[in-house]
């Protein structure tokens, strides 16, 4: 066997590998999962996922001081990515920023009563979404053990 034949069985083997493929069946399932929540949420709350997901720490702890650079770092965007988002939320009447008491350099973001509103709409479609896709598939029993798997791996991914 030649040495590119040898190279292209070897490649062969490795992109047909069980953890090539298990870790395949994760991002899959994740990425059509957030295709649903988002395709559900922009149809009935005309918010996007992202935007959700803003809402949900805005109103998790409304008495916390939310900075957009905590924003970026939780949703895993750029600097100009949560500001370009935080202006559609704006525009939208859902966040506005208001300035850090005793920092004039930083900006804080809340939601707006309007915002609030649409996250209680947007929380019950997430929910069945979720439901359906997420919980209902999955036998009871094993439903805790994935969860608790995905928290060691998330754990894991947080603490290296």
């Amino acid at each position: 066997m030649s040495p590119a034949n040898r190279e292209n069985d070897e490649a062969a083997r490795a992109a047909d590998s069980r953890l090539v493929h298990d870790f395949g069946l994760l991002i899959k399932a994740a990425t059509r999962m957030e295709q649903r929540i988002d395709t559900a949420l922009r149809k009935e709350c005309q918010v996007s996922h992202t935007m959700f997901e803003v809402l949900i720490r805005l109103c998790r702890h409304p008495e916390e001081e939310t900075s957009q650079r905590r924003l970026a770092d939780d949703l895993t965007l750029t600097s100009s990515g949560i500001t370009r988002l935080i202006d559609r939320m704006e525009g939208a009447g859902l966040a506005r920023r208001v300035p850090a008491p005793g920092d004039r350099r930083s900006v804080l973001v809340e939601a707006t009563d309007h915002g609030r509103a649409v996250f209680l709409r947007a929380a019950t479609v997430h929910a069945r979404v979720v439901e359906r896709y997420f919980v209902a598939p999955v036998a009871a029993a094993d439903y805790g053990r994935l969860i608790r798997s995905l928290s060691e791996i998330e754990k894991t991914l947080r603490d290296d």
